[in-house]
């Protein structure tokens, strides 16, 4: 809950808000993003798929919606966004970033299917969900949050 405002800023704290299960809570909405994708690669290993990080490697060219655009540079922006957050003791602005990726997760997830019968798409598509999940838990633990695998 702190995590998403400035040092600065006047906090009128709402409890309610801080313990609620629902995407007004931002650490929660994060930390479900962690989860759902965790859930899928458990669906995948229950499967006959598996997840290949090289297959996905050589398939990135199959990501062509706008919306996995605008993933793949919200991923490339973390290094910069972790450099800016430390040099100027901003820890807000990697939850702010989280919670874009979480919300860009989301939709995209809520709109392309991710576990398909078109298998290049599948493995792109699963690296993609594999490096959101990765900077999810880097982000969440470097601001001492958790990375719960379920919820």
């Amino acid at each position: 809950y702190y995590v998403m405002r400035k040092s600065e800023q006047h906090i009128d704290f709402d409890l309610d808000l801080a313990v609620s299960q629902s995407k007004d809570n931002a650490v929660y909405y994060i930390q479900y993003a962690h989860a759902r994708i965790c859930r899928m690669m458990e669906k995948l290993a229950a499967s006959d798929s598996v997840f290949d990080p090289v297959a996905g490697r050589a398939a990135t060219a199959r990501l062509v919606e706008p919306v996995e655009s605008e993933l793949l540079a919200k991923l490339a922006a973390y290094p910069d966004t972790i450099y800016r957050a430390a040099s100027q003791f901003e820890p807000h602005q990697l939850g702010n970033y989280l919670k874009e990726l979480a919300a860009l997760f989301h939709g995209w997830y809520n709109e392309h299917k991710v576990l398909n019968d078109d298998i290049e798409l599948m493995q792109a598509r699963l690296l993609l969900s594999h490096t959101i999940r990765q900077v999810i838990k880097n982000g969440l633990a470097l601001l001492g949050v958790s990375a719960p695998e379920s919820m």
